[in-house]
This record gives structure tokens, C-alpha cells and sequence, in this order.
């Protein structure tokens, strides 16, 4: 019986440190097979459908989702449902694989004959080698464990671990495979923080109207109004061509009051950040923000083919779910 803070610890470490024993056991049977199994799900022009029951069909379901949104096209089929109208779901170049621990269950037993009898190449995940799904498929992934984390025995704990992460291991070849890049995923991933990460440009972000600036000869009080006028707590300095010559923020204000010096004799180039940090409006928005965090400020000069278009400030980042 549980009943204390350390026997209860205790427990849980020791689920962690089975399951992850399990999925290390996993590099012993990345093999010819796989690399085999990789290459025909690359080359292959149907999709792949993965099937299972119980527990295993909830990690076929977490698989396919990963394989369709790294560029393989993947179905989720329902062992119990396929022996029952189901099995339409499965086309002609079409990939089946079927994840089991015991590959020993009647819907297996009943399935496969079937898919084999459509002509479909046969991809067994499963634990037990010698069982009725690894003697009957095509290929073999295997996922064996000595034991589940479960003190029973009984609840799949290890062995879908285990499924899970040879799935992750084949999505992730494949994705290589395929070239699968940042810009790809982000067409996948339009929505969320995710989403917006990989695909917001500072453009899609500023507000062109609101483009402060001042003259490297502009005084200070003037200076101050427009950094107050446009709520960004900057401006930016601008040379007589409007070419960039450093940017005045909110705090260069407080640091000159600060010192004492006389309003009336300063103006905007006596006070301004001669590097200013710059961004080209076609980068990520993300990239943005990174130059701000690195630099401990919170905005950016933003450019358009060299010229000075707006600000990106770090509220507008945040205010998107950037980050």
C-alpha cells in the first residue's frame, strides 16, 4: 500500500525509469527493416493508413496527426470499425500499418487476411514477434519490452510509450526525407503561437501610418512630442536624404534629464543611439523579438529595401501570441 510521500515517489520514478528503458531498447531494432520501411513510405504515392485497437489505437491516432503535419499523408482506420464497412478506407497504393502489442487479438486475426488479400503492403508495430501480426505482414517494426511500468503488469504503460516514439522515429526520417523545411511546417501550422512564429513578417505587423522621425538637428522638445505623439516610446533620427542615423527612445529622455543638461542647447543627434538595431521587413516577426531580448530593448527600426518604413515594437509581438 502507497500511503507516504516517498512511497509514492518512489513509484513514480520507477515508471519513468521503465518506460524510458523501453524506448532506449528501441535503438536495438532500428535496422535494415526500417530503413527499408522508410524508403517505401517515401516512395510510395498512396498514404499510409494506420490502424489498431485499444491503447494502440490512440497512439495510431497521435501518429498519423505527427505524419500529416510533417508532409506524409496518413489515415487513421479503426481495427474494430474496418471488419465492419471500415475497410473502404484503405486504397490500392496505399501503406497499412497495423499497431499491436501481442499481434494476437481476434480483429487482427480477422483483418490481415483481408488486407493481404487487397494486395496492400503490410506494416506490422508490434511487440511480439512471434505472434500471428509479425508472421503475417510484409515488414516489421518492432517495439518489444520485457515489461510494463504498470506494478500489474497488465496496463500498457511501456509498450505505447515505446509505439509512440518508433513513430516519432519514422515520422522524423521521413520528414528528412521528404526535405520537409521550417516554411513547409508553417504552411501545415497556420494557427496558434506555433503557427504565427513561422509564418508572421515584421511587415504583417507594423502600422506604415505611424513612421516617427525627427531630424538629426531637431530640438529637443520637439523630439520629445513626437516620440509622446506616436505611443511607440521612440523615434527615429533621419539625415537629410532620410537615411537612418540612430533611433531616440523614451529612456535616452530620463537619462539626459537625469544629467542636468539644458533643453534649450541640445538637439536630437546629441542624444540619439548612433547603432541603432534594425530589422528588414520581410524577416520573422520572432526574429524581431530575439533582437530585442538579446539587446534588452523593445523596438526594432524596421526596413523595406533599405529605407526606413515604421517601428516594431515589442507589445505589437506579444499582442499577436508570438511569443
Amino acid at each position: 500500500m502507497y500511503n507516504s510521500d516517498t512511497d509514492i515517489s518512489k513509484l513514480a520514478k520507477e515508471v519513468i525509469e521503465k518506460e524510458a528503458s523501453a524506448v532506449a531498447n528501441l535503438k536495438n531494432y532500428i535496422d535494415k527493416s526500417f530503413t527499408e520501411i522508410s524508403m517505401l513510405i517515401f516512395k510510395s504515392k498512396g498514404r499510409l493508413v494506420i490502424t489498431g485497437i485499444g491503447k494502440s489505437a490512440i497512439i495510431a491516432n497521435k501518429i498519423v496527426a505527427t505524419m500529416n503535419s510533417t508532409g506524409t499523408p496518413a489515415i487513421f482506420m479503426h481495427a474494430a470499425d474496418a471488419i465492419h464497412g471500415d475497410l473502404g478506407i484503405i486504397q490500392p497504393e496505399d501503406i497499412v500499418i497495423f499497431i499491436s502489442k501481442s499481434g494476437n487479438t481476434p480483429e487482427i486475426k480477422v483483418l490481415v487476411p483481408l488486407i493481404r488479400k487487397m494486395g496492400n503492403t503490410l506494416i506490422a508495430m508490434v511487440s511480439n514477434i512471434d505472434s500471428y501480426l509479425a508472421n503475417h505482414a510484409n515488414f516489421i517494426l518492432r517495439t518489444t519490452v520485457d515489461d510494463e511500468a504498470c506494478p500489474n503488469n497488465l496496463a500498457p504503460t511501456s509498450s505505447t510509450t515505446a509505439q509512440m516514439v518508433m513513430g516519432d522515429a519514422l515520422a522524423v526520417t521521413l520528414l528528412k526525407l521528404k526535405g520537409f523545411t521550417q516554411q513547409d511546417f508553417a504552411k501545415l501550422h497556420p494557427g496558434g503561437s506555433l503557427g504565427k512564429r513561422l509564418y508572421t513578417r515584421v511587415a504583417d505587423l507594423i502600422d506604415r501610418r505611424s513612421k516617427p522621425s525627427v531630424s538629426l538637428n531637431e530640438n529637443i522638445q520637439n523630439t520629445i512630442m513626437n516620440i509622446s505623439a506616436n505611443r511607440l516610446g521612440a523615434t527615429v533620427v533621419l539625415d537629410e536624404n532620410g537615411v537612418v542615423s540612430g533611433i531616440i527612445t523614451d529612456g535616452d529622455v530620463r537619462r539626459m534629464l537625469e544629467r542636468g543638461f539644458g533643453l534649450d542647447t541640445l538637439q536630437a543627434k546629441d542624444i540619439m543611439s548612433s547603432k541603432p538595431k534594425m530589422v528588414d521587413a520581410t524577416e520573422l516577426a520572432v526574429m524581431a523579438f530575439n533582437i530585442m531580448e538579446q539587446n534588452k530593448i523593445t523596438s526594432v527600426i524596421v526596413t523595406e529595401r533599405g529605407k526606413y518604413i515604421g517601428l516594431v515594437h515589442i507589445h505589437d509581438i506579444i499582442r499577436e501570441g508570438i511569443v
